[in-house]
């Protein structure tokens, strides 16, 4: 009985502290629980009415923004823009869609699309974020008082490429990692208690990516797996080493030196020792082996197939799962195994383009960024079949915002519109 009492006390503590995945990040990141686009949820609607899910809310005082909702308890964080656009708040709201409180905390990206990117990260009663020109936040989730702010950019004098900052932030034991890149240092460590840095990487003199750094765990080692514009890493969380780089992709492998330099702008999905990165604009995709002792990787297969331009990509199963580019306006929708990187299939989704995607419950949530059709679909590698769909008619410009999915409801976002709706 005393066993049974300790566990359930530890599982109250996970669920209103900030709980950790195995790896010690925190739940509450950058696309789900384990920063993968996986949700947890069970027991979801097979399919939805055909005007969509029920509605639970409605509002449009989000402010401009691409970053995703984030829940916790009884409360729901999304970053904006304020009305005048020269300042990034953050919004909390109730489960019904009362504000609660807007504070602004930073600047946003001075040049082209400066709408806000990041999504906050929760832990022990602090919401973390990362504005456009690389100020590091931490902000008291009750009340949203500024609890501590460093201007990241400004000290580790940032290199970035044409859109700014664009990184959540990744928060464990006691550290927010922020990767600043340029001259100076690649990525850096700040105590979350009190902003003061904890560690600094070597610099790589590279610009930053637009990546959010994951957490992994791997033969009983840990390490922070993030990218650069151009190299892949992998960095011990405790000391700031960068074990290992990987650059050999993009025009380096293909020969091809398009418009554009790399872009990269979606973080790695990780299982069982291999990390899959992939980005948008013919740079292709790629698996890596890591090294029992972390400290090198091997490429295993490369896709010139699945090259998700910025709406990330799941795992499910053994199937990876994401829509390509095709060009900015066009893409499809593609099935990849896992272990040998075989296309299963490659689906234009009719009259709609590519766009973001995460997965619950053994099912596909697809999020059109050219009309705003949200589309349901089974995670299977036989096809790719939508089989409910519904328009989010509301909010201006692309459809560029992640879906997030919490206590069966589906939160979606479109500039300053807001909704969640009930699909349990």
């Amino acid at each position: 009985m005393k066993k049974i009492l300790i566990s359930v006390a530890l599982v109250a503590i996970c669920a209103t502290s900030g709980a950790q995945t195995t790896s010690g990040a925190s739940e509450y990141g950058w696309r789900g629980p384990q920063n993968n686009g996986v949700y947890p949820d069970t027991g979801l609607l097979d399919a939805w009415p055909e005007e969509g899910p029920k509605m639970i809310f409605e509002v449009e005082d989000a402010g401009k923004g691409y970053s995703s909702a984030q829940v916790v308890n009884d409360r729901i964080y999304l970053t904006g823009l304020n009305d005048q656009e020269d300042q990034e708040v953050l919004n909390c709201y109730k489960l019904d869609g009362t504000k609660v409180f807007t504070v602004a905390y930073g600047k946003p990206w001075k040049g082209s699309y400066p709408e806000v990117r990041t999504t906050p990260t929760f832990s022990d009663g602090n919401v973390y974020v990362i504005s456009g020109m690389g100020e590091v936040v931490c902000i008291n989730a009750e009340n949203g008082s500024i609890v501590w702010k460093v201007d990241g950019g400004e000290k580790y004098a940032r290199k970035t490429g044409n859109w700014g900052t664009s990184e959540c932030p990744l928060v464990y034991d006691d550290k927010v990692i922020y990767t600043p890149c340029g001259d100076q240092t690649t990525i850096v460590a700040l105590n979350k208690l009190t902003g003061e840095e904890v560690w600094k990487s070597r610099a790589l003199g590279d610009k930053s990516g637009y990546v959010s750094p994951i957490l992994i765990e791997y033969n009983g080692k840990r390490q922070i797996v993030g990218s650069t514009a151009l190299n892949a890493f992998g960095v011990n969380p405790e000391t700031g080493e960068i074990e290992w780089t990987f650059d050999n992709w993009g025009p380096k492998y293909t020969g091809k030196q398009g418009r554009w330099d790399n872009i990269a702008p979606n973080s790695a999905l990780y299982r069982d020792g291999k990390i899959f990165f992939c980005h948008g604009y013919d740079i292709n995709g790629f698996q890596l082996k890591l090294a029992d002792d972390l400290k090198s990787v091997d490429v295993t297969w490369r896709t010139d197939v699945l090259d998700t331009h910025h709406g990330g990509y799941v795992l499910v199963g053994d199937y990876i799962y994401g829509s390509n580019w095709i060009n900015n306006n066009a893409g499809n929708w593609c099935c990849l195994d896992w272990n040998t990187g075989e296309v299963k299939y490659e689906t234009a989704w009719e009259g709609k383009g590519k766009g973001s995607i995460i997965a619950a419950d053994g099912k596909l949530f697809c999020y059109d960024e050219r009309r705003g059709t949200v589309g349901l679909a089974k995670a299977t590698p036989e096809k790719f079949e939508v089989t409910s769909e519904f328009r989010i008619t509301k909010g201006s410009g692309p459809y560029w915002a992640h879906p997030a999915i919490a206590d069966g409801v589906l939160y979606v976002r479109h500039a300053g519109a807001f909704y969640a709706y009930k699909i349990k």
